[in-house]
């Protein structure tokens, strides 16, 4: 709608009623018009404007709309005498009385009142002024296409909500219910009912409170102390190898390969090693408690009775690789204190035999005992010297000795000295052909003493020797069981409910992920 604004310039000049009149009678009319209109309706019988304004007050009208009405009337060239009153005059002259327009909306072309009031004719001077040119019948009045426009605006805002919207479930229908609905009608229908058996058993040691000292016996009797051998059997039981021996002596993979097994748990006839271990980590499931030492296990089969027997099989796989961890150790351990006992043994026997050789060629039995017999002879010898010498000076003290006693004594006493030289030339001299008494009970007393020393070593090899047998028993190691195998008389797997949910969550998740992914690429790709 085109509107077309026209000024008209008037000239200031004082207030004279008759010249306006003169000047712009066309403008006076609609107010004389107005001015009867307003007499005709003060001179309407009081009890019918009364009857009106007691109607209107029980209309329960708030105060922003009578404050509302007073405004409107007094721009429309009104006088009421109450709120009450300008409602009643606006909706005698066929006004909204509670309609407001904005300041900017008044001021639009055709939002302006074009008709002059009686407080126009009572102000001073005329200034310029606008006025538009009338509407035509087939175009919309501002305010009517300024609230077309904004509930176009709200339409295409709804219109494009709903769309939003209906994309919106569109995709959770196609990226998180689908597949979650897929999900639950595998788990429902098409999974194979599976049975779990459960055992839990402790690695303990013949005496985890032997041979131990210091901080280290303060873990003696828990699960710290065979710790790195229920880590090592965990290990085992999850390995390839235990895998492939639980195949060949139970058929592992025959038993998941049967035809009534679903096809996502079913293994191929030729199926690699590869495809059965994978299948063994879901199906065989190791735990291991540090606190207390436990190694939990659960296999899964698709029978009971083939549940317990893998399980059983398990087990006994883990008390064979629980006595291979200790077994070289304590071999190691028995095979050195052996060797040292059998090496001190043969070196006693060797000096023992020396000994033998030096008293055959000597011999003497003992050093020591030959040389208290030779002592004895010279201290014995020497004892009759002195009683010779002695009865020798008895004679030669007389006034006229016998010279046939002298010379006997005299003799005497010369053998005896060449007897104890004799005697004691064999204690420190050697001879001919024999070595001194000195030397031989030199090598024999060395001999000797060779024997004691190899003797308490071999002493001392057999109680080490000993000790590592007491050593090897305390670290034998065995498993105790806390939990039998026992086979499960219903199926234990799968947990449809909760297998969807699950899947439901990381459905939804992905989605979420790569909702806020695109997001976020797509605002720094437009910013």
């Amino acid at each position: 709608m085109t509107t077309k604004l026209v000024t008209r310039k008037f000239n200031i000049r004082p207030h004279r009623p008759e010249a306006r009149g003169k000047a712009a009678p066309e403008a006076r009319a609609p107010v004389a018009e107005g001015n009867v209109a307003r007499a005709a309706m003060t001179e309407t019988a009081p009890d019918d404007a009364t009857a009106e304004l007691e109607a209107i007050s029980r209309e329960g009208l708030s105060g922003r709309q009578l404050r509302a009405a007073r405004r409107n009337a007094t721009r429309h060239g009104l006088a009421p005498q109450s709120d009450f009153d300008a409602v009643r005059l606006l909706r005698a002259r066929g006004i909204d009385p509670f309609r407001v327009d904005s300041a900017l909306a008044r001021m639009l072309p055709g939002n302006r009142r074009s008709e002059p009031t009686q407080a126009d004719e009572d102000d001073g001077p005329q200034l310029p002024q606008t006025y538009s040119a009338p509407a035509a019948p087939s175009e919309y009045a501002p305010q009517e296409r300024e609230s077309l426009e904004v509930m176009e605006i709200q339409r295409d805002i709804a219109r494009r909500r709903r769309r939003r919207l209906a994309l919106l479930a569109a995709r959770l229908l196609v990226f998180v219910m689908l597949p979650t609905l897929m999900a639950g009608i595998y788990y429902y229908r098409i999974a194979t009912p599976l049975y779990a058996t459960e055992a839990e058993f402790v690695i303990q040691s013949v005496d985890q409170e032997g041979g131990m000292g210091g901080f280290a016996s303060l873990f003696a009797g828990t699960g710290l102390a065979t710790n790195e051998d229920s880590i090592a059997v965990q290990s085992y039981l999850g390995s390839r190898e235990a895998m492939m021996r639980l195949d060949a002596e139970h058929g592992f993979k025959a038993h998941f390969s049967q035809g009534h097994i679903d096809p996502i748990r079913r293994l191929a006839e030729d199926a690699s090693n590869e495809d059965a271990y994978a299948l063994y980590r879901r199906q065989v499931q190791i735990g291991f408690d540090p606190a207390e030492g436990l190694v939990q296990l659960k296999v899964i089969a698709a029978d009971p009775e083939a549940s317990e027997t893998f399980s059983r099989a398990l087990i006994s796989y883990a008390e064979e690789q629980v006595d291979q961890l200790t077994q070289r150790l304590r071999e190691d351990q028995m095979d050195g204190a052996r060797q040292s006992f059998e090496e001190a043994e043969v070196a006693m026997q060797s000096a023992r035999e020396r000994m033998v050789e030096l008293q055959e060629q000597f011999e003497i039995l003992s050093g020591d005992s030959e040389v208290e017999l030779l002592t004895g002879q010279i201290a014995a010898l020497e004892s009759q010297l002195i009683e010779e010498r002695l009865a020798l000076q008895e004679i030669l003290a007389n006034e006229s000795p016998s010279q046939g006693r002298i010379a006997p004594r005299e003799a005497r006493i010369e053998n005896l000295r060449a007897e104890v030289r004799d005697l004691r030339s064999q204690l420190t001299a050697d001879t001919e052909g024999r070595e001194s008494l000195a030397r031989i009970r030199s090598q024999l007393l060395m001999a000797e003493q060779d024997v004691e020393i190899r003797q308490a070593m071999m002493s001392k090899s057999l109680e080490q020797l000993e000790q590592a047998r007491i050593e090897a028993n305390r670290q034998v190691r065995y498993l105790s069981m806390g939990v039998s195998p026992v086979a499960p008389d219903r199926p234990t797997h799968p947990r449809a409910f909760e297998n969807t949910l699950v899947a439901f969550l990381i459905m939804l998740g992905l989605y979420l992920l790569v909702s806020m992914t695109a997001s976020i690429l797509r605002e720094q790709v437009s910013s």
